[in-house]
């Protein structure tokens, strides 16, 4: 599941994203919905400032993986938002990265493909450490898988489960600085 991204690679797959983006801007302004190319415009700042608070968290490991995933074929849609721009302690990127790469494959098998799923990941830097809040939709049809997966997470890790359902899965994950 995890693809090693070379620098060519990265630099095709962002001029490929951000031809679409400004294709969209054309598009609309060519139709004179001249409203709904300021919203596009607005969403790519929201975008990009959220990449840029992600990645002043510096945890380059677990960046690249949020920034990547939605480049290759999986079950479910990402979405991150880090809610503070506050300097962070130290935290243990490869393990964070890990375990989240860990998470991802296990939804991605236990999801209904071809349906909307879709995850969202808020990052909230605190003064002891990250509070990781994930918010999945869709159909989970292997509950069981899920539900074992949550019982081996690292000690370095603390779990709260807020739901888990066949439409729902929320939980956060908090861990401290180094």
């Amino acid at each position: 599941m995890e693809k090693d991204w070379d620098m060519i690679e990265v630099l095709r797959h962002t001029r490929h994203d951000w031809l679409n983006k400004i294709q969209l801007i054309k598009g609309n302004l060519a139709l004179n919905k001249v409203d709904r190319a300021k919203e596009i415009i607005d969403e790519i700042v929201v975008e990009a400032q959220q990449e840029a608070k992600l990645s002043n968290l510096h945890l380059p490991e677990f960046a690249s993986l949020l920034f990547t995933y939605n480049w290759e074929n999986h079950m479910f849609q990402l979405e991150y938002d880090v809610l503070e721009e506050i300097r962070c302690g130290k935290l243990d990127d490869k393990s964070l990265a890990n375990w989240t790469r860990s998470f991802f494959s296990c939804l991605n098998h236990a999801i209904q493909p071809f349906n909307e799923n879709h995850l969202s990941v808020s990052i909230e830097p605190q003064k002891q450490g990250v509070r990781f809040f994930f918010d999945f939709s869709g159909i989970i049809i292997h509950k069981k898988d899920m539900k074992s997966f949550f019982e081996t997470i690292p000690s370095a890790l603390k779990l709260t489960m807020q739901s888990l359902s066949t439409e729902e899965l929320s939980f956060d994950v908090f861990m401290n600085y180094s």
